[in-house]
């Protein structure tokens, strides 16, 4: 006995997918800080990210305050850090040429060496010490003052979990 052939099923059009695309690159830095908003000012603070993203924060210019000083609000923590930070890590980074650690660190924690942490309580700096002017709160430069860096186009700045680094824009 012949089989019996099945009727031909109806032929729809295939859909067409997508074809993969190749891994993205880790880009190792950007040029505006994410989620950096705001003009800088107590009243319309930036709103930045450390590093790793993991942590938003506030930064605002403080003229008024003596010495000047690039505020960072953490929380209702407060930290305070010489204005000057801003152009002096720029000059710095700019002369050291290449990619620079950041190494943040608390102010009771040996920072290590060679990092915009290092720099930032050197006796060797423009400052002759700590940018930061709250003892007990100077300590984390390499976290908080590169974002602000970074956000004012002065500065590229690695987005990793950990170990990261910088380098002028």
């Amino acid at each position: 006995m012949a089989a019996k052939k099945k009727p031909a099923a109806k032929k729809t059009p295939a859909k067409k997918t997508p074809a993969k695309q190749p891994a993205a690159k880790k880009t190792p830095a950007r040029k505006q800080a994410a989620g950096s908003s705001g003009a800088g000012t107590r009243e319309r603070p930036w709103t930045l990210k450390t590093p790793p993203g993991t942590s938003e924060f506030e930064a605002f210019r403080d003229d008024t305050l003596d010495p000047p000083a690039l505020v960072v609000r953490v929380g209702k923590t407060e930290l305070r850090y010489h204005l000057r930070c801003i152009d002096d890590l720029h000059a710095l980074l700019v002369a050291h040429g290449d990619w620079m650690p950041l190494g943040g660190a608390d102010e009771q924690k040996p920072a290590p060496e060679g990092s915009v942490e290092a720099w930032g309580r050197s006796p060797k700096n423009p400052v002759g010490g700590w940018y930061g002017l709250k003892k007990g709160l100077r300590g984390r430069f390499g976290v908080y003052v590169p974002p602000v860096l970074e956000a004012l186009g002065l500065a590229e700045l690695e987005h990793q979990p950990k170990n990261n680094r910088m380098r002028a824009s």
